[in-house]
């Protein structure tokens, strides 16, 4: 979390380029903004998670835990916030230095993609398809 916070400070623009809306941030950028919201609820029902979201970015991270999984399992699982996230910059990123378009879609998917073969490799046993994606 530390390293995210460095990497961006001072690095606010006038607006959201996701969702054109309030001034971009962390916080409306990775939780807030309408369309990485949508983002989160589609990969949570991917996995057949349904639960209330932390509006806070320390502790939606933080919170990313669940209790029937072990430690390893866990930090596994706790990789795939992280691979969301970084899903998230990398289409902000291409909507501002390469003209690129919001696509809500694009952003699943590839953290779904990215995601799915993290836990594939680190979590046993292994239930969850990649082609159920309600």
């Amino acid at each position: 979390m530390a390293l995210l916070n460095n990497r961006l400070k001072g690095l606010n623009y006038p607006s959201c380029a996701m969702c054109c809306g309030v001034n971009e941030s962390m916080q409306h950028l990775f939780l807030d903004c309408t369309v990485v919201e949508h983002v989160w609820d589609r990969c949570l029902r991917w996995v057949r998670i349904l639960s209330v979201q932390h509006r806070d970015l320390k502790c939606h991270f933080e919170k990313f835990y669940l209790v029937h999984f072990n430690h390893k399992q866990n930090m596994v699982w706790k990789g795939m916030w992280v691979t969301v996230v970084r899903c998230i910059w990398e289409q902000r990123n291409l909507i501002i230095f390469k003209q690129g378009v919001v696509d809500e879609e694009e952003i699943f998917h590839l953290a779904q993609i990215k995601a799915w073969l993290w836990m594939k490799h680190g979590l046993r046993p292994f239930n969850y398809s990649l082609a159920d994606n309600t």
